[in-house]
Parts: C-alpha cells; structure tokens; sequence
C-alpha cells in the first residue's frame, strides 16, 4: 500500500511515518523541505501544498491512500489567516487530487470543531467551532464530504485531541516544561491548572492513526483521543514523576485559554471499535 503524508517532516507526522512504515506500507513523504528518508520504503517529495494545479496528484506519485496531516498558521487559532489562506490552499490541493483519481483520504482535524461544547465529547454531536482555525477546519470537512458525494473516495476525519511528545512545538505546555527543567528553573508558570482535558501520547495517536489509515476505507469522523478526563496541573505532575524531576509549579501566573470550554474530553469508543476490527 503506497501512502502519501503532508506535513510528514513535522510533529505529529514524524511519529505517523514511523507507525506505517512498521506496519509494511510504502510511504511518500510530502513536505516543503524533505528530511533523508528512513530506508528505501519512504520516497522524500519537496511539494508545496500551495503550488497545487491540475498535475498535483501526478506530482505526488498517485498514491493509494493520502494521509493529510499538514496545516499552517498555529498556535494562533483565532487568526482569520485560516480561513483566508489555508481553507483555500487545502481545498485546492485536497480537490485537485480527488478529481485526478484519489481513493483514499484522510484528514488531520481538531478537537475544537466542537467548540465551546463541555463534558464528554462524541462525533455524533454537532460541530460548533469558536474559532478560525476550528471553523476553517470545519469547512473543509463539509467541502470534502461534498466532494465525496460525487467522487466516491473514502474519506476519513480525524479529530485530535491534546497530543504530546517529543518534537512538540515549543509553545506547548510539554516542551515548555521540560525546557524549564533542563535549563535548571527552579518554578514553572502555568494557569491554575485545573482545566479537564484529553491527553494522549504521540506515540500512541500514530499507532491509532496509522492503523485506521491502512485498514478503513471510510473512517468518517473519529476521535483520536485517550477518553480520560485529566487535569492539566495533574498530567503536568505525572510527568514530572516519569522524568524525576522536581520543579515548582507556579500555578495562577498565566491566564486560562479563551478558545476552550474548561472541562472536555473525547468519547473513544468509536476510536476502540474501529481498532478492534484489525
């Protein structure tokens, strides 16, 4: 099985690209700025999703599945840049493949489609985003089921939910903790902490997402989650425990996001189904 992945040079797609290489696909990884390939399995392609026309799916060697993971303009989620620039930027190149012949598809989605919606979240419940990048996300899922309807490719969305590990983006509240501990901080700023979110291992996301690309023609909607409600201050203390760190955390001195209700998590048992049927 032949995959394509955008964005794979980044985060998420470094840790995807290795769970579908160990699970015997042959991959093409797509990115503006291609790294050495693993082995002979990955083909490296220098492709700008904004340069996409007509020949774009020829370009990317006509893949079996695609596996988009790529999207710009974060952690700004508010920034009408979303849908200005990557809302079109997608649809194009997504649309340009459809209609050249692609079978399978499946897309990186967020969480925060469902906007400001708290408690336990399933996909059965209406996207409500509050944000520019959720509702640019959120368009682009009614463009491709549109586009579904008449092409007839399978089509997967995959809601994430709060991935960690390494390679994170420093923003994130991770990296920016064991940045703190290993330049020697003595504290560590963060909100109260006592927001409930869903976190989930990279590590853990890839095998999911890997395993739900090769083996599910049409995924519809799922979420890539843990399904336990954790506290933030609590998931930051576990990881000080794993790493032996002892680091003060300063809790208060950052303000609470304004983009996210405060206590949500993913219902995974859409997720577990599908993965018990491989």
């Amino acid at each position: 099985m032949r995959v394509a992945v955008t964005g794979a040079s980044g985060f998420l797609g470094r840790h995807v690209m290795r769970a579908l290489r160990g699970r015997g696909a042959t991959l093409i990884a797509i990115s503006r700025h291609p790294e050495a390939p693993l082995d002979d399995s990955v083909t490296p392609v220098a492709f700008d999703i904004a340069d996409a026309d007509d020949s774009t799916f020829d370009r990317i060697g006509r893949p079996d599945i695609l596996l988009h993971l790529a999207w710009g303009g974060l952690p700004n989620y508010h920034s009408l840049h979303h849908l200005e620039r990557e809302l079109p930027m997608h649809s194009m190149f997504l649309g340009s493949c459809i209609r050249a012949g692609l079978r399978r598809l499946v897309v990186a989605g967020t969480c925060l489609e469902y906007g400001m919606q708290s408690g336990e979240l399933i996909e059965t419940m209406p996207a409500a985003p509050a944000t520019a990048y959720a509702e640019a996300k959120q368009a682009l899922h009614r463009h491709l089921s549109a586009l579904q309807d008449e092409y007839g490719f399978g089509l997967g969305w995959l809601r994430l939910f709060y991935l960690y590990g390494p390679g994170q983006a420093p923003t994130s509240l991770f990296p920016q903790l064991r940045a703190a501990i290993e330049s020697g901080a003595r504290s560590f700023d963060m909100s109260r902490g006592d927001q409930i979110r869903d976190f989930l291992a990279v590590e853990t996301a890839a095998d999911h997402i890997a395993a739900l690309t090769l083996d599910h023609r049409n995924a519809a909607v799922v979420n890539v989650c843990s399904g336990r409600p954790v506290t933030v201050v609590d998931m930051a203390q576990t990881w000080l425990r794993e790493w032996g760190a002892d680091i003060t955390l300063n809790r208060g001195a950052r303000p609470y996001p304004d983009y996210e209700p405060f206590a949500f998590w993913g219902n995974p048992g859409r997720l577990h189904d599908m993965l018990q049927t491989i």
